[in-house]
């Protein structure tokens, strides 16, 4: 991360922390940023905020906070109340391990310390979110097709989500995923069986390097778009 974001995170962290005072239990840096492949131009900074108390009136004080930090183009930050996450660990398994294998903790205490899922819950949501995340995928493939920018966008925008079923998809079978998208994709297509060139363009401009501009309806989003109905294949077999 650049040295002026590791300045505003810090700044936004600093504020948080003097606005929240003792309701603040965790403030936690996770995803790209947290893993160390983060890239401004495509990547968030991915913040869990858990306050001991998350109600409408204990979110007052952190409102021109965050409004301002969602103005400066970042994602607001997951807001948790404590007991809230505690008991979430069946229905956010997959972010949770996610979050526990990238994380820093920026101000109060470590979340994950003693918060435990099981491979039964991992195991439901990623096969409810890669069905659901294929659903999405084919439907804005057949709408910007025959518009290569936004085709390519698509393609961009919709990485991490799956980069997120990959880890899970290897935490669930015994591995430890690599922290990079480039070391990432050939681990789980070895695993799952699926094309890992289909992803060759999409990490060349995440990487921020040249990529040739795409036709309609071209041949890398529709190889893209089989790679994860192999991977929807091969949770529904697991």
């Amino acid at each position: 991360m650049a040295k002026d974001a590791r300045a505003n995170l810090e700044d936004m962290a600093g504020q948080l922390e003097q606005a929240l005072g003792g309701n603040l239990v965790s403030l936690v840096l996770y995803g790209s940023a947290a893993r160390g492949d983060y890239h401004a131009a495509h990547s968030d900074i991915n913040l869990l905020l858990i306050l001991a108390d998350a109600s409408p009136a204990a979110l007052r004080p952190v409102g021109p906070i965050v409004h301002r930090w969602v103005k400066a183009g970042h994602s607001p930050p997951l807001i948790f109340g404590e007991a809230g996450w505690r008991s979430s660990t069946d229905v956010f398994a997959i972010e949770i391990e996610d979050i526990r294998q990238a994380h820093r903790v920026l101000r109060g205490r470590d979340p994950l310390a003693g918060l435990e899922t099981s491979p039964a819950d991992q195991r439901q949501e990623l096969e409810r979110e890669v069905r659901a995340k294929l659903l999405q995928l084919r439907a804005e493939y057949t709408a910007s097709g025959p518009h290569p920018k936004a085709l390519g966008a698509l393609l961009v925008s919709s990485a991490s989500t799956f980069f997120a079923l990959f880890r899970a998809v290897l935490r669930l079978q015994g591995s430890v995923p690599p922290q990079t998208p480039q070391d990432l994709v050939p681990a789980a297509a070895r695993l799952v069986g699926f094309d890992a060139g289909a992803f060759d363009w999409v990490l060349a401009r995440l990487a921020g390097h040249p990529a040739a501009p795409l036709a309609q309806f071209d041949r890398i989003a529709e190889r893209y778009l089989t790679a994860i109905e192999r991977l929807a294949e091969y949770v529904d077999g697991m």
